[in-house]
């Protein structure tokens, strides 16, 4: 994985096989993202690779991360949820997503265009770290749990020590995961294929 910040603006974050090649993501948005590190960086955050990505903080807190997919790019706000966004530029990253926002281009004009709009964002973000200000999280026994799950926590209660060991934000990850699936069948499939990481304590997506 990438642990430098210049790095990534050449060759990626060194997440998935395409780092380093043509066909790299950080490729399609070169001059956007360039726009963007310039705007974050004269607000006076501090830089550095966190997940093989650039990531800014205040004071050791992350507040801002940029991202490029092969739809977009994206400047992240970790607490984007408490950002006032009059301009309405910022989107959820997921139907369930609970504090961070993404302000979404594909073009360095649209970046130049909310140029001033972003500074504000950033310093308003700035401002949320300073004041010591956290997003509110849906505790996990506000999820309902899908019955194939719970089911499953009947059944073999070491499945239930081991989920109810996991961090609060490893629960909502995996009850978040099985829900999504509409049908019965798939989410017994995602229970089963989760198992494995739930019994190492680990979340839904790590390796």
């Amino acid at each position: 994985m990438n642990t430098d910040v210049d790095n990534y603006f050449v060759n990626g974050c060194g997440r998935c096989a395409d780092y380093a090649t043509p066909n790299c993501k950080v490729h399609l948005w070169t001059k956007g993202l360039s726009e963007l590190r310039r705007i974050v960086l004269s607000c006076g955050l501090n830089e550095e690779a966190k997940w093989g990505m650039p990531c800014y903080t205040f004071q050791n807190k992350n507040v801002i991360m940029i991202s490029a997919f092969k739809a977009n790019a994206s400047l992240s706000f970790f607490k984007g949820a408490l950002l006032q966004d009059a301009e309405g530029l910022l989107q959820k990253p997921g139907e369930n997503s609970q504090s961070a926002r993404l302000f979404k281009f594909t073009t360095a004009q649209e970046v130049l265009n909310a140029e001033s709009t972003l500074r504000a964002y950033i310093f308003e973000a700035i401002e949320l770290e300073r004041a010591g200000l956290a997003v509110e999280f849906k505790i996990v026994s506000e999820f309902d749990i899908p019955p194939e799950f719970q089911k499953a926590m009947n059944d073999q209660p070491k499945i239930k020590s081991a989920f109810e060991a996991l961090t609060p934000g490893r629960q909502r990850g995996y009850l978040l995961h099985f829900a999504q699936a509409k049908q019965s069948k798939t989410r017994e499939s995602r229970i089963q294929k989760c198992l494995p990481k739930i019994f190492e304590g680990k979340g839904f997506n790590e390796r």
